[in-house]
């Protein structure tokens, strides 16, 4: 069991990444008064993109980025280094210049001038992954912490609490951040004793479907699938006791990216269903297909194809947003699908003039409803700078400004 007792912050994604980002510019702070920098352990269900937040966080800071899985760690030495005598030499002339030499190295230090004192310890050597860090910084993330064999666990509790292991220490800047399962009984993990879990401070991870539709987005999964977590997803996942979680979800996915047709191929993905997140998720992913929800518009399609088709194929999904047909469900799950899109497209392209004349003229037709209207474009105009240009828009502005 892991973290038995110990409270845990709940976060989702973006929170969590919020407070690894004061935590690393707080552990700055400490390193600059000569103290030790504080771990972090992030908890959560396999899936639910624990190593993919740290590792990005460490790319958009422009630092070193380490993982040691420690649950494939079979030798020792490959997480805390192999053990290595030291004899202690000194210079010839000057008794006092004096260091400690690995004993590979001792025929160069010999060519230097320096003698043996009779004095050898034995030492470690950085592991390969101390090694390749720099001073510029980074995180180093212990992955599967608690999937651990309990050696590993305990010859991590030093390089926990000091940054630092016998005979050698991470480079000034690094950080170090845990991620592990939680203890409910689904996962084979270690339990931890008081000593261990008081060396960090315990978050936990909470499964968003918002959250994961935005990873989704930028992982390229299925747009079809992708409309489907975000109609069902909290069916499922959040429901108590569930056996499916996350990553399962992108395993089916993934195994039917490959199929143009869902609905010309009902049984065979009934089939990969069954055998990957269970019946009952797979039923309901046959029902979704059914009501033709995988065939809703593509954000690619919103953006592309003509202004009247488009309001046409969203309008006939949708409803009339002032009328009792209105599929609000509907409507929401093509705005978040836009604004992922719309945010996920501006990362590594221009943002022309008629992509911000297309997003105006969704807001003025008013397809999606006013209260998603707004929605839609607070959060493009928020997420990137590239979309200043919404605010030259008379209407749009007012959405912006209130």
């Amino acid at each position: 069991m892991a973290s038995k007792g110990k409270s845990k912050l709940r976060l989702r994604a973006q929170e969590l990444r919020s407070f690894l980002e004061h935590v690393i510019e707080n552990n700055m702070e400490l390193q600059k008064r000569g103290q030790v920098p504080i771990a972090v352990e992030v908890v959560g269900e396999a899936g639910l993109g624990k190593t993919t937040i740290i590792k990005d966080l460490a790319r958009a800071r422009g630092v070193g980025y380490a993982k040691v899985n420690l649950a494939q760690i079979e030798e020792l030495g490959d997480l805390v280094g192999f053990p290595i005598r030291q004899f202690e030499m000194c210079k010839k002339e000057d008794s006092e210049m004096c260091l400690w030499v690995d004993e590979h190295a001792i025929n160069s230090y010999e060519k230097e001038g320096y003698i043996f004192t009779g004095q050898n310890q034995m030492s470690y050597c950085p592991p390969s992954w101390v090694a390749a860090a720099t001073d510029a910084g980074g995180i180093l993330l212990l992955d599967d912490y608690t999937r651990a064999d309990p050696r590993f666990i305990q010859a991590t509790m030093e390089l926990i609490s000091q940054q630092e292991y016998i005979s050698w220490k991470l480079p000034k800047g690094w950080h170090i951040i845990l991620t592990s399962n939680p203890n409910n009984g689904e996962y084979q993990v270690t339990e931890l004793d008081f000593a261990q879990q008081t060396r960090y401070i315990s978050t936990e991870l909470k499964f968003n479907v918002q959250d994961w539709a935005k990873w989704a987005e930028e992982e390229g999964i299925d747009g079809r699938c992708i409309n489907f977590m975000l109609m069902h997803g909290r069916d499922f996942i959040e429901k108590e006791g569930s056996k499916v979680n996350p990553r399962s979800m992108v395993l089916f996915f993934n195994a039917i990216s490959s199929v143009k047709d869902f609905s010309s191929s009902l049984p065979l993905i009934q089939m990969i269903g069954e055998g990957s997140v269970g019946a009952e998720v797979s039923s309901l992913f046959t029902l979704f297909i059914n009501n033709r929800l995988d065939k809703l518009i593509s954000p690619e399609d919103m953006m592309n194809n003509k202004l009247k088709d488009t309001i046409s194929e969203i309008s006939s999904v949708v409803g009339n947003p002032t009328g009792n047909n209105y599929k609000a469900a509907h409507a929401s799950i093509l705005v978040t699908r836009l604004i992922n899109y719309s945010l996920n497209h501006a990362k590594d392209n221009t943002i022309s003039k008629d992509y911000i004349e297309r997003l105006v003229d969704l807001v003025k037709e008013g397809v999606f409803g006013r209260d998603l209207s707004f929605n839609l474009v607070k959060q493009i105009y928020a997420g990137n700078t590239k979309f200043k240009l919404l605010a030259q828009e008379k209407e749009v502005a007012k959405i912006i400004v209130s």
